[in-house]
């Protein structure tokens, strides 16, 4: 399983939520506490966005440790909208086409979870994608392909639906190739405006995602940045996180249901 952070709000400096933590996420990266592998050496990334619509993003190979530039940069940039990854393979090698964040056009995504028997679902999905979206694959994660096919199923307008018919698709498909399905699937997206979240699984097993404000915004992370457990709500299983310009709203999530019952504002610590 991965690690990750993301952040809403007035611009931030990368290092606030990347490495000054006491439970940074470059910490995460060697000595995670609520992942089952307290490892995430398989590659990071972050994607950031500022003055243009589209997010910078650098990615390696190397575990977010080991890298000296991760943390120049994030001292030096500054942002009101980024997202951050470190990666523990379940599937795909470690080459940087599959490190998160992965991104097309305005729009970014990372995620914390897995298909099971993807190898016999990956043919089937990717045959779902038209020919501008299969082209854009670069990489061989099960991940990669998820953010694709939500594109392809209106990301652009409807994000949370998108997502839903994606997931709702899958879940048909494994029903079908394999007999039964087992997926996990938190994840963090955006257009670069709204910040997004999913924690979503089909065992109810869903990997951990936590909110707090931090600054003027809040912060979506897989486990808390420090110590002060009351300073960090956990966000429920079967849940989309939606984090705009009033604040953040938590609402159900399901799979296949464009659901038009209106978000839920969830208690965070002020």
């Amino acid at each position: 399983m991965c690690r990750w952070a993301a952040y809403r709000g007035d611009p931030l400096y990368l290092e606030e939520l990347v490495s000054s933590p006491a439970h940074s996420l470059i910490e995460q990266s060697h000595c995670a506490t609520r992942a089952k592998t307290a490892t995430n050496g398989d590659g990071f990334g972050i994607a950031w966005y500022g003055d243009r619509p589209e997010p910078g993003r650098y990615r390696d190979i190397l575990p977010a440790w080991s890298d000296c530039n991760l943390k120049s940069l994030a001292r030096q940039i500054r942002s009101p909208l980024f997202l951050a990854h470190v990666r523990a393979a379940t599937g795909g090698g470690t080459r940087r086409d599959n490190c998160h964040p992965f991104t097309h056009g305005i729009w970014s995504f990372m995620h914390n979870g897995q298909i099971s028997g993807f190898d016999r679902l990956r043919r089937p999905m990717e045959a779902m994608l038209d020919d501008e979206l299969f082209n854009a694959r670069g990489g061989t994660t099960d991940s990669e392909l998820m953010f694709l096919l939500a594109l392809q199923f209106g990301l652009r307008e409807a994000p949370v639906a998108a997502m839903a018919e994606m997931i709702g698709v899958i879940e048909d498909l494994a029903e079908s190739v394999i007999g039964s399905i087992l997926l996990r699937f938190t994840a963090a997206f955006s257009d670069g405006s709204t910040l997004y979240a999913i924690r979503y699984a089909t065992d109810r097993k869903a990997p951990t995602l936590y909110a707090s404000p931090v600054g003027a915004g809040y912060c979506l992370v897989s486990e808390p940045l420090n110590d002060d457990v009351d300073a960090w709500a956990e966000i429920p299983d079967g849940s989309a996180v939606t984090v705009g310009k009033d604040g953040i709203d938590v609402a159900d999530f399901r799979p296949e249901k464009r659901s038009a019952a209106k978000p839920q504002r969830l208690a965070i610590p002020a």
